[in-house]
């Protein structure tokens, strides 16, 4: 109407969310938009269950059986009742109990566990569940805006929200592999807990918080890319099958202390009767790449060894004697090596 575009008020509000009121008598409409986070929450809650348990014998006793309780958070990732908390959460936990947002409570079982990537499954039976979505962590931007959705301190304290940011997106804390940092409060019972975006995404599970005198705002979440990997390989193998080497490296001091640093790891270990001793690979060798993936850190070689499983063969670009050279090996079963 005279090059002006009018839009129904009710599909407004149906797109962007929040309120409105009209007025008839002064033909007005106001409309008041919805907080963003808000949305987040509402999208996301229903996904998110908490989880309680008696600890085993030693690990959490208590003079009062009937508070000897441990508890932490999930996440539903599938609608007939799989459930991913972190191992911690739920390794020394017998008679657990899951919490959905509704209320309604349902006997678990743990049917998978990594301890070296501090994930886990939990089995409820139940149906028609609300799973979460899933985004790729590694589209997370530092300083983008996140919720932290958990069971803080308390099971009472259950679905509690915080927010923040991402401080960091390449971080490794005594971890196998990387992990995002936050300054959303995570405290404990928390853990399990998701880490969403503001799509209501699931870009992390939150794992761990940093707390001393001084220190304040250091969370971290396990990457949604690690817990997918994690998650396909217990679907696919009921279990983590991780490729090793045959051989254990150390890292450069610049690397231990976190500076910058090209220096590459150092061969401080080869296994016997592996196909890295075959090769004549031997202690203090230096190893500068994977498939012509240049590795600096522990981490940098867990994350690459994710592309691979025991079996596959690699080309390991060393150092020795001061000449570079290659050598194919074949990747064993991590387990066989400890």
């Amino acid at each position: 109407m005279d090059g002006e575009v009018y839009v129904k008020a009710s599909d407004v509000v149906k797109t962007l969310g929040g309120s409105g009121d009209y007025r008839a008598e002064e033909n007005d409409f106001s409309y008041t938009s919805a907080s963003r986070i808000t949305e987040v929450v509402k999208k996301v809650s229903p996904s998110i269950v908490g989880i309680i348990g008696k600890p085993m014998s030693g690990s959490q006793a208590s003079s009062d059986n009937r508070f000897n309780l441990a508890h932490g958070t999930g996440i539903i990732v599938q609608s007939d009742g799989l459930i991913v908390t972190n191992a911690h959460v739920v390794e020394d936990m017998k008679q657990i109990i899951v919490v959905t947002s509704d209320g309604k409570q349902y006997a678990g079982k743990t049917i998978h566990l990594d301890e070296e990537s501090d994930l886990a499954v939990v089995q409820i039976d139940a149906k028609d569940l609300p799973a979460a979505t899933f985004a790729k962590s590694s589209n997370v931007e530092v300083g983008e805006l996140v919720v932290a959705i958990g069971t803080p301190i308390t099971f009472a304290l259950r679905n509690s929200v915080t927010y923040g940011v991402i401080s960091g997106t390449d971080r490794s804390l005594h971890s196998t592999y990387r992990l995002l940092q936050t300054d959303a409060a995570i405290n404990p019972g928390n853990s399990g807990g998701a880490l969403v975006n503001l799509q209501g995404e699931v870009i992390g599970i939150n794992s761990l918080k940093l707390s001393a005198a001084g220190i304040d705002g250091l969370g971290f979440a396990i990457p949604s890319d690690t817990v997918q990997y994690i998650l396909n390989q217990f679907m696919k193998y009921g279990k983590v099958k991780r490729p090793a080497l045959g051989l254990e490296v150390e890292e450069s001091w610049a690397a231990v202390v976190g500076l910058p640093t090209d220096e590459p790891l150092k061969v401080s270990r080869v296994d016997p009767n592996t196909s890295a001793a075959d090769a004549g690979i031997k202690e203090g060798d230096v190893l500068y790449s994977v498939n012509n993936s240049n590795v600096k850190t522990l981490v940098d070689l867990n994350e690459l060894l994710k592309q691979y499983l025991p079996g596959d063969k690699v080309t390991l670009t060393l150092q020795s004697n001061g000449d570079i050279i290659q050598k194919d090996i074949i990747l064993l079963d991590a387990t066989q090596t400890q």
